[in-house]
């Protein structure tokens, strides 16, 4: 090869990579903008968002109980009847709503008449799901109760269908809600409670197509109506709220041949079940995931609208007129243990992946609020997506605890419908749609609109319509970190935490946003 020939060749590749540069550098500066229409003008039509969306699960599971909430009335640790202090002012800042109780898998294998009464008389039992350990009951109906009153949450018990009795879930309504002189309330009473707890939201079961007795629909809905019927009560102060075992994720079948099968007079909820996971034998680290495990996950989260839009089209032509509510009562991130701990406790990290999870999920309940009226993270505190973390008497909390304080405006506030075009995220030939949004007005006339930008490494200009009412003045709240693996530990308890945001421009009818890469932004108008 000449020598001119050899120039030529390095003028041609130095030019291709000039062209090729500047085609991504104006390809950067020339990316579309996402465009939110919302409507934002009154309309008495419109559904509110029920504070019971921003709600929680604790299973007999690891340490979410002992250790987690309940460290006993002779710790060390700064407690309230055994309950952690920090953890009830931590989680009665974020809003919790309702709390959902003791399982899970372990509700059918849970006799509530083991964990009442002295302590030292109650039995211990092995805890056959999560890792064979042994469960001395000394958690049970009446300091899970008097916990939930501490929190001001309201208690959202899981009842045992798959080894219990017609008789047995009965006599726990009885005891934990009568008022009248019967056994179960002179039990009550025995036990040191006079006044009966009201609990409205019972779970008839928990995924009665597998853990809960490998159940067909045909059979599971005739077990229903029978325990159902005798849970009936008349006490208008405290209507029981029945959960049907619903769904494992996209079982259609499954929410058809209840809804067909089971009266509306006899079930007021339906429950659903699904988790952000890449497979279920091949799980992410927690922490130390490919960008490529990151949108595996994404996409496996943001599933839940679809599972959401066709489980209530599945209802709607039973229920048109939406008596019964879609109870998305076990949802999250669901990976690989943390290196050397129990694989039966779930014990995971919690990172920016995991508000961005909790962002766009919350965005999808929010925007179906007419038929999603509970759903429960799993798990609150030490198990799989916690918004707590606890180590002896250290307590952290996660970014996913930050989401859902900073989304907790939305809580009872009227939903205001929106449209959202969305750019992509795009990796390899793989994209999925980048920005999430939900918005609401609340009872003082503040319009919030949430955001999620689930784009690990493209901020993203978003043109936000409102349309049919004025504004004067957006703040807002943002969660970033510099990378989607970044996390809050022991050693840097507080490395992400909400800001202020100041990437949102109003000017007339328009915002105009900056939505950094992998961040959560919630807008207060005023």
């Amino acid at each position: 090869m000449s020598l001119n020939n050899i120039r030529i060749n390095i003028n041609m590749k130095t030019k291709s990579l000039i062209f090729a540069a500047l085609f991504i550098c104006c390809g950067s500066f020339s990316r579309a903008q996402t465009s939110i229409t919302v409507a934002a003008g009154d309309n008495a039509a419109n559904p509110t968002i029920s504070k019971y969306i921003y709600s929680h699960f604790a299973e007999h599971l690891g340490h979410g109980i002992y250790e987690g909430f309940y460290v006993g009335d002779t710790s060390h640790i700064p407690n309230t009847y055994g309950i952690r202090n920090d953890v009830i002012a931590a989680l009665k800042k974020m809003k919790i709503a309702a709390l959902r109780w003791p399982g899970g898998c372990f509700a059918d294998t849970y006799h509530w008449k083991d964990g009442v009464g002295p302590r030292d008389k109650r039995p211990a039992i092995i805890n056959k799901w999560w890792g064979g350990t042994v469960e001395d009951n000394s958690f049970g109906t009446n300091e899970f109760l008097n916990m939930c009153e501490l929190l001001g949450a309201d208690p959202y018990i899981s009842g045992n269908v798959g080894s219990g009795s017609v008789q047995e879930l009965s006599d726990w309504v009885n005891y934990v809600s009568s008022d009248s002189k019967n056994p179960m309330s002179d039990l009550r009473k025995a036990n040191g409670r006079d006044k009966p707890w009201k609990v409205k939201f019972w779970g008839i079961g928990n995924e009665a197509w597998g853990c809960g007795g490998n159940m067909t629909p045909d059979y599971y809905s005739n077990e229903f109506r029978k325990y159902s019927t005798f849970m009936t009560n008349w006490d208008n102060d405290n209507r029981i709220y029945r959960v049907a075992s619903g769904a494992n994720s996209d079982d259609y079948n499954w929410t058809e041949t209840l809804m067909k099968n089971i009266p509306n007079d006899l079930i007021e909820g339906i429950a659903l079940h699904h988790y952000a996971i890449i497979d279920w034998g091949h799980k992410s680290s927690a922490t130390q995931y490919t960008e490529q495990q990151y949108f595996a996950t994404m996409k496996s989260a943001l599933y839940m609208d679809t599972l959401v839009t066709r489980h209530s089209a599945i209802m709607d032509k039973y229920d048109p007129k939406k008596k019964v509510g879609l109870i998305v009562d076990e949802w999250g991130g669901w990976y690989d243990v943390e290196p050397g701990t129990n694989p039966g406790f779930l014990y995971q990290q919690n990172t920016m992946r995991d508000a961005m999870i909790a962002g766009a999920t919350l965005n999808i309940f929010n925007n179906h609020c007419d038929r999603v009226r509970m759903a429960n993270l799993a798990q609150c505190i030490n198990v799989l997506q916690a918004v707590i973390l606890t180590h002896g008497d250290k307590m952290i909390l996660t970014p996913t605890y930050y989401v859902m304080e900073m989304y907790n405006v939305h809580q009872n506030a009227t939903q205001l419908p929106l449209v959202v075009k969305s750019e992509d995220y795009i990796l390899g030939l793989g994209k999925l749609p980048a920005i999430s949004a939900s918005a609401s007005r609340d009872k003082d006339g503040v319009t919030h609109i949430s955001l999620v930008n689930i784009d690990p490494d493209h901020a993203h200009k978003i043109s936000l319509n409102l349309d049919g009412k004025k504004f004067s003045s957006v703040k807002g709240n943002i969660l970033v970190s510099a990378k989607v693996q970044d996390y809050n530990s022991f050693d840097e308890p507080g490395k992400i935490a909400p800001k202020e945001f100041s990437g949102a421009n109003l000017k007339g009818n328009n915002i105009s946003i900056s939505l950094p890469a992998a961040s959560v932004v919630v807008l207060a108008l005023n």
